[in-house]
């Protein structure tokens, strides 16, 4: 139910920083940070940690702040850069020595196995090698984020700063990017990937959506603690 609202509170932020950036609105821009707040304390909160009741009316302060400054729009362009970069932090760390790879984990779970010692060697390589490559597709989009975002004009990073920007693009352009597109490149890679791996390793799988059948069937709590 939690992963339920966030996923909603996600997507209400996506539409509203969207039509934020389409329509130079503040006050959409506001709305967009609030959802974005409420998603990222809604679980702390329930589960009645301390921090949360403190963070809360903290982030909704400078929220507000930020909004009666004028400038509600601008943390907007630095979100899709650090929610990018902690996804791909994510798949990195677990690529350290002595860690299952993100992947790896993921496998392990689908086919019921204890470990990944019982893995084929050559699906093990493949598994820690797709974790590296999505880690790398996901710092490269967060790149472009960045760079966007400095360009984006007017009040891009750059002139926020006073700089003027060198190549500038709208702020609808850079908001197609990296609140819309960015979703599309990583359905792509994962879509991609799927066909790649399914000629690879023929037989795992009846077809794209038992794929995902099989993916849901691992439960949220299997989820939560994969991502923590």
């Amino acid at each position: 139910m939690i992963l339920l609202l966030q996923l909603l509170l996600g997507l209400g932020y996506t539409a509203l920083a969207h039509l934020a950036s389409l329509r130079h609105h503040d006050g959409l821009a506001l709305g967009a940070l609030a959802a974005l707040i409420a998603m990222l304390v809604v679980e702390p909160l329930l589960a009645r940690r301390p921090w949360a009741f403190v963070a809360l009316p903290l982030l909704a302060w400078g929220a507000w702040a930020l909004y009666a400054a004028g400038h509600a729009a601008l943390p907007l362009l630095l979100v899709p850069v650090v929610f990018v970069v902690g996804i791909a932090w994510i798949f990195a760390r677990t690529l350290r020595p002595g860690r299952t790879a993100l992947i790896t984990r993921i496998v392990i779970g689908i086919e019921g196995h204890a470990d990944a010692t019982e893995l084929a060697p050559d699906l093990l390589r493949y598994t820690r090698g797709l974790t590296a490559a999505w880690a790398a597709v996901l710092l490269g989009m967060a790149g472009g984020n960045l760079l966007l975002a400095l360009l984006a004009s007017p009040a891009g990073l750059l002139e926020s700063l006073g700089v003027p920007s060198p190549l500038p693009i709208s702020q609808a352009q850079w908001s197609w990017w990296a609140n819309l597109l960015n979703y599309g490149v990583i359905g792509g890679f994962f879509v991609i990937e799927f066909a790649i791996r399914k000629r690879r390793f023929p037989g795992r799988y009846h077809g794209f959506f038992d794929f995902l059948r099989k993916l849901a069937d691992l439960g949220p709590t299997f989820w939560r603690d994969l991502l923590r």
